[in-house]
């Protein structure tokens, strides 16, 4: 199955939802990153969560970015998408290990730790909107229904998985997620069917690995209550850096900083930490790049 998302509306637009298939975006991650079962899970998660929220952007260049800093031996997370259906995203320390959590699933709360849930959104404006909450868990879902409740003021049910092949190098098996979002004024009856869909409803995981779909998640989670599928798009990880870009930004660091690198007589690479692609600049272009900065 190739990625993709829907969005979907239910309850005569009491309820709102986004619901994702995110397999081979994750597993791309996983290779390019070179990262570890949980990392996997952890960016794996985040990058499936910022895709349906960068998907409710409204403008062309508008850019969604999730941070969770917190003092785990992950050393953060990154995730930047736009409301095109593209994502990146790297972790601080790949190689992280951690013995399974109490119930036997990758310990992605250990390995993020407490700290803090940044969430930024740049809509052209002079200062991107910023919204901050503590970490609760760590697992990524609970910590983002949190934020809407508290940072949006809406009621939210996320869920996320990205479930690994211990049999095949623990290469990605399955991964996505779904949103669920109330509108002011939700009658009771909904919030009650609603929360009863969410309890009986398998993991993310158990419904993808089943054969499931976006669409098929959603009608679990939100069938009941009239749902209507409003947009379909694909997603996939993108990456917009490239050696112009690389190249101004040695401009932008200036004559001084220049001189002192080709002072040094070798090559410089510069590495761009979402997709792990490095720039190589030997010291007769740095010193083109000079003449371009004086």
């Amino acid at each position: 199955m190739t990625d993709y998302m829907v969005r979907a509306t239910a309850a005569n637009d009491f309820v709102r939802a986004f619901a994702i298939t995110s397999k081979n975006l994750v597993e791309h991650a996983r290779e390019i990153h070179h990262l570890s079962p949980v990392a996997t899970a952890a960016l794996g998660r985040t990058l499936t969560a910022a895709l349906m929220m960068g998907s409710d952007m409204k403008g062309d260049k508008d850019i969604l970015t999730l941070q969770f800093l917190g003092d785990g031996p992950l050393g953060g997370i990154t995730a930047t998408a736009n409301s095109k259906g593209q994502v990146k995203g790297f972790v601080g320390n790949p190689d992280v290990v951690l013995p399974p959590n109490k119930y036997g699933h990758f310990d992605v709360g250990g390995a993020v730790g407490h700290g803090a849930l940044h969430v930024l959104k740049d809509i052209g404006l002079r200062e991107p909107y910023a919204g901050e909450v503590d970490i609760q868990t760590g697992e990524i879902a609970q910590d983002l229904t949190y934020y809407f409740a508290v940072s949006e003021q809406v009621p939210s049910v996320v869920a996320l998985g990205v479930l690994t092949d211990r049999e095949n190098e623990y290469k990605v098996k399955q991964a996505g997620g779904y949103i669920i979002q109330l509108m002011p004024d939700c009658p009771d009856s909904v919030i009650s069917e609603l929360e009863k869909n969410c309890t009986a409803a398998p993991s993310v995981t158990e419904m993808l690995d089943a054969g499931g779909s976006p669409e098929s998640m959603l009608e679990t989670v939100i069938g009941s209550l009239g749902m209507h599928v409003t947009e379909q798009m694909p997603v996939e990880f993108a990456c917009d850096c490239s050696r112009d870009r690389v190249t101004k930004a040695l401009i932008a660091m200036g004559a001084k900083e220049l001189k002192s690198l080709i002072a040094d007589g070798k090559p410089v690479t510069l590495n761009c930490h979402f997709c792990n692609t490095d720039y190589t600049f030997q010291v007769d272009e740095l010193k083109e790049i000079l003449k371009r900065a004086e």
